[in-house]
């Protein structure tokens, strides 16, 4: 039996997760000296009012490895093979205790993908990873294939300030200024690597939409028309102008919208809305 393993930020909802049969270790949030786990003792929706009323930003912290260790050893003693899928090891500790918990459970049939993404596109690895496990391809083959496929992963958002991912510490203060300009709404992405950087700017929200279609373009389209995701942090009516686009303009069906969740709201701030799939256009850079 083949285990698929991702964290929370993978913004999928517990009766979702289980629906897939994907098992999500949380990450933790945390306002002041008040924790919570991520989409287990906090839902977005919770999230997004507190932190419209709190005098300080919260904070965010990985989980550690002995989570991970319980999920492997579990796995061991059972004989399944594991594939986790996890948040980009650029934006957080995570992947790294994976790693370590991977090698206290001295257990070779543990198969470990840095996703170099993060929320929606986080997201759509894990479902082809379902998909593919379905299908009946092995632990080595589906991650092999996943390792392929987040070459062409892309992940644009138009967010409503740039001060979050700023204070975060996930964008440099020299580009938070360039996307800071009064009235001008900044487009961020990731790169291969799987660090946030600014993409674009545009004056007002309208011109953002359509910076944000033409990245769409610049990437050649969307490979896997099947397979986009759309989320907002907060409140959903900024995804609309999105979804009116890919079903009008691209002739796709309507895709599923998400509300992103507390850790990656944390950073991203409210008001902000994206898009995570499958382009065409490889990443030059990619390995």
């Amino acid at each position: 039996m083949i285990r698929i393993l991702t964290d929370s930020t993978a913004d999928l909802l517990p009766h979702q997760a289980s629906a897939l049969g994907v098992r999500v270790v949380p990450l933790t949030i945390h306002f002041g000296d008040t924790h919570f786990l991520d989409g287990v003792e906090l839902t977005s929706e919770q999230f997004y009012g507190m932190l419209a009323g709190c005098e300080k930003l919260p904070t965010t912290s990985q989980p550690a490895p002995g989570e991970f260790l319980r999920e492997f050893l579990d796995a061991r003693e059972a004989g399944d093979d594991v594939i986790c899928i996890l948040l980009s090891s650029a934006l957080s500790g995570t992947f790294q205790s994976a790693q370590i918990a991977a090698a206290e459970a001295d257990y070779d049939r543990i198969f470990l993908v840095d996703s170099r993404s993060v929320t929606l596109g986080l997201q759509l690895l894990v479902r082809r990873a379902v998909h593919l496990a379905a299908s009946g391809l092995s632990a080595p083959e589906i991650t092999e294939h996943l390792e392929q496929a987040k070459q062409h992963l892309r992940l644009y958002a138009v967010v409503d300030t740039l001060k979050y991912l700023h204070r975060g510490g996930r964008l440099s203060a020299a580009a938070a200024l360039a996307g800071g300009l009064l009235g001008v709404k900044p487009i961020v992405t990731l790169t291969p690597e799987g660090s946030i950087q600014l993409a674009g700017k545009a004056r007002g929200l309208p011109g953002a939409y359509v910076a944000l279609f033409k990245k769409i373009d610049e990437a050649g389209g969307i490979a896997d028309r099947g397979s986009v995701l759309v989320g907002s942090t907060g409140s959903t009516d900024t995804t609309g102008p999105i979804v009116h686009y890919l079903t009008q303009n691209l002739a796709l069906s309507e895709p599923e919208v998400y509300s992103i969740g507390a850790v990656v709201g944390t950073h991203a701030g409210p008001g902000a809305c994206g898009i995570a799939f499958f382009a065409v256009n490889a990443f030059d850079s990619a390995d």
